[in-house]
């Protein structure tokens, strides 16, 4: 690649870029020269995946098994109708966008459900893993995967108002499961659906990610965020917590024990296409039990509820949502997997 003049014009496009000293044209290099696994290009996803393209990161792999739906342009800034209207799957819909906005760096999108089985060869060459995704299951896998290959990642999450975000170096900083010890149980959290989402949050959080990013991959860890950053647009608060201690005084299951129950597929979701019922069936955790009273409180307003103390239904849209005290699901409606899971995350939560 060309020296960043006038007779160069392979780097003119990021000269704003490279006059801020930092980073500077071999930190501009280094970016060009980068490869990035983004895991999601939802909410979060399509906001990094666009600033990340415009920076000039060389090799951007997408993956996302979603696809696109009216109510997603609220917040995810890569799409617009045109591609609703084709019904787009996001990955493939984002990286037509991406393409036209710099053809000098690789696009690589992925149709794909992330899961044990592929995550390895998702991530192969990758420098820098990206969180845009929707659940605590993608994430615990991406923490091992990342604690187990000494790539680092950067973690990232929004609802309502309130994001938060932190960047987990292996072997420097804490990971999420110092953090978190278990994914929360099914139904607890609150989603886009239920809560509601603002795209305010979603920017600030994806920029604070994208600036991680380019940190790491211009060649400066030194100056990465140590601390788990929380931040809520409504109230104006801003939350730095540090989480040294946190990882010094714990003895963490995957950061300390090198025990990654995720990324050998010991933990997450087993799930099963109901043959002939054009359903998807998750098994429940060990040990999970799950309210179903708050639930169903969670759900009403989206669709016709009912519940015994066995287990809760749930109609909305074209989808009939069942799930039982001990954590079991079966997502009626469709037999294709990642569109369950699709489901799943948005109405019932990791």
């Amino acid at each position: 690649m060309t020296s960043a003049n006038s007779d160069s014009p392979s780097l003119d496009r990021y000269v704003r870029q490279m006059r801020y000293a930092p980073l500077g044209e071999q930190g501009q290099r280094r970016l060009c020269q980068s490869r990035v696994l983004l895991c999601g290009c939802g909410a979060l996803g399509s906001v990094l995946a666009n600033t990340l393209a415009r920076a000039g990161v060389g090799h951007l792999r997408i993956v996302d098994r979603d696809f696109l739906e009216l109510n997603n342009l609220q917040r995810q800034v890569l799409y617009d109708e045109q591609d609703v209207a084709a019904a787009h799957r996001k990955a493939i819909g984002g990286a037509e966008k991406l393409r036209r906005i710099n053809s000098q760096i690789t696009i690589e999108p992925i149709v794909a459900d992330v899961n044990f089985e592929n995550i390895e060869q998702l991530a192969a060459g990758a420098d820098l893993l990206l969180d845009g995704t929707d659940n605590f299951e993608t994430r615990f896998l991406m923490n091992d995967l990342s604690l187990a290959s000494g790539v680092p990642w950067i973690y990232g999450g929004v609802i309502g108002a309130e994001g938060q975000t932190m960047t987990i170096l292996p072997g420097e900083t804490a990971c999420l499961r110092c953090l978190m010890q278990d994914t929360p149980p099914p139904g607890t959290t609150p989603t886009c659906d239920t809560a509601g989402i603002l795209g305010g949050i979603v920017n600030v959080i994806a920029s604070m990610q994208s600036v991680e990013a380019l940190k790491i991959l211009s060649g400066h860890r030194e100056q990465t965020s140590r601390v788990l950053s929380i931040i809520d647009l409504w109230s104006n608060q801003l939350k730095q917590i540090k989480l040294d201690a946190l990882r010094e005084s714990g003895d963490c299951l995957a950061c300390k024990q090198a025990d990654y129950e995720w990324l050998s597929g010991r933990r997450g979701s087993q799930t099963a296409v109901l043959c002939g019922r054009n359903a998807v069936q998750f098994r429940g955790g060990e040990g999970v039990e799950v309210s179903l009273a708050a639930l169903a409180a969670k759900l009403e307003p989206l669709g016709e509820v009912t519940r015994n103390r066995f287990l809760l239904r749930a109609a909305i849209g074209k989808y009939q949502l069942t799930l039982f005290a001990d954590g079991r699901a079966i997502i009626g409606g469709t037999d294709d997997v990642s569109e369950a899971k699709s489901v799943y995350a948005r109405y019932i939560g990791s």
